[in-house]
């Protein structure tokens, strides 16, 4: 294969938080010859990147301005606090808002859920990134309200976290810039995500149908029309040449046409 044969790589970008392993691993296997090179950027700059062309398509979080941007939303993620272990939010399976009014809870710049109001006591300053965020609860000082996928991520051994059930929550989607026809390969991408199976012609060029081989007109049957008349007259004219023989013909055939003409018959009986 030469360099000029080389497919385009498909471009995947992702936000924290998102694991694309398993659509990857199914890209891997449906198109082998197609590398997929992935990016992890932050929620705030994938629309840049989406944008740009940087990246064919990513993995984002709602919302998305669809002035620009086509999206498909996939899952809704579970809201958890991060807290010590050592915290007596710890000890219950799942807290609500209230439950967090005497702590301070943090909010980074680079937070994901939309608050009308953010439970807890006002913080003095915004962390700048949830990692900084992760910092501060572990040394001791306030509580993080995040997506479940975001706290996995920044998981330390002294941390746990626990449901919030009255929370925002954070909605994963699939995005891509808008374009008319969709890319080939972004819509093979678009059909693994949405679970179409490797038969799905959904999304790929299809062959163009095949026109359909024109069947042979049958051949005209012998003896009929003109040239049948002819043929049909000549096997008469052998007929009776084979089955009358004229006097004075000669044949073991002749002999048998000429009982049929009576006097090489049997003989009369005599009365």
């Amino acid at each position: 294969m030469t360099g000029s044969e080389v497919p385009h790589a498909f471009r995947l970008a992702y936000v924290p938080g998102v694991t694309p392993a398993k659509w990857v691993r199914i890209w891997n296997e449906r198109l082998p010859d197609v590398p997929l090179a992935l990016a992890q950027v932050s929620s705030a700059e994938v629309f840049g990147v989406l944008r740009s062309g940087d990246a064919d398509a990513g993995f984002v979080r709602l919302p998305v301005d669809r002035t620009d941007l086509s999206a498909i939303p996939l899952y809704t993620e579970t809201t958890v606090v991060v807290v010590p272990k050592d915290h007596v939010v710890a000890a219950a399976e799942e807290v609500t808002t209230e439950d967090l009014a005497d702590e301070v809870v943090w909010q980074p710049l680079d937070d994901t859920l939309d608050w009308e109001k953010l439970p807890g006591q006002p913080a003095i300053e915004r962390p700048a990134t949830t990692a900084d965020a992760i910092e501060l609860v572990a040394a001791g000082v306030g509580v993080l309200v995040v997506p479940q996928s975001l706290a996995r991520l920044h998981h330390r051994k002294d941390l746990t976290y626990r449901p919030v059930s009255d929370a925002p929550t954070s909605r994963v989607a699939l995005s891509w810039p808008q374009a008319e026809p969709t890319p080939d390969l972004v819509e093979e991408f678009i059909g693994i995500v949405r679970g179409r199976t490797v038969n799905s012609t959904r999304g790929r060029p299809q062959t163009p149908p095949q026109p359909k081989a024109k069947r042979k007109a049958p051949e005209k049957a012998t003896g009929t029309g003109k040239g049948g008349g002819a043929r049909r007259g000549t096997g008469a004219a052998s007929g009776k040449a084979a089955g009358k023989n004229p006097r004075g013909g000669s044949g073991g055939s002749g002999g048998s046409g000429g009982a049929k003409g009576g006097k090489g018959g049997k003989p009369r009986r005599r009365p």
